[in-house]
C-alpha cells in the first residue's frame, strides 16, 4: 500500500459521490455482507455509504463507513451499479 494507491481510491471515490455502488464486505471468517447503497459524504479519512434497504415498509436509512484503507485490504469491495 502507497500513498499513491490511497489517493487514487479517494479520488475515486470522491468522484461517484452520490452514485449507487453494491459493496461487499468482509466480517470475518469467510462472512461477507453484500449490500447496495449511494455514496453520501467523502472524508479524508473515511466515506459514508447510505444502504438502500430491500425492505418495502423499513424507511430508516442506515449509514455505514469505511475507511479507504479497508478498499486498499480488499475487506471492502465496491462496484458501481448501473
Amino acid at each position: 500500500m502507497t500513498q499513491a494507491d490511497l489517493i487514487k481510491i479517494r479520488q475515486s471515490v470522491n468522484h461517484h459521490i452520490g452514485s449507487r455502488v453494491r459493496i461487499s464486505a468482509n466480517k470475518g471468517r469467510h462472512k461477507f455482507v453484500v449490500t447496495e447503497g449511494i455514496i453520501k459524504e467523502a472524508y479524508p479519512n473515511l466515506f459514508i455509504v447510505e444502504v438502500i434497504s430491500k425492505k418495502t415498509q423499513d424507511t430508516t436509512a442506515k449509514t455505514i463507513s469505511f475507511s479507504y484503507q479497508d478498499v486498499i485490504t480488499k475487506d471492502v469491495r465496491m462496484v458501481l451499479c448501473s
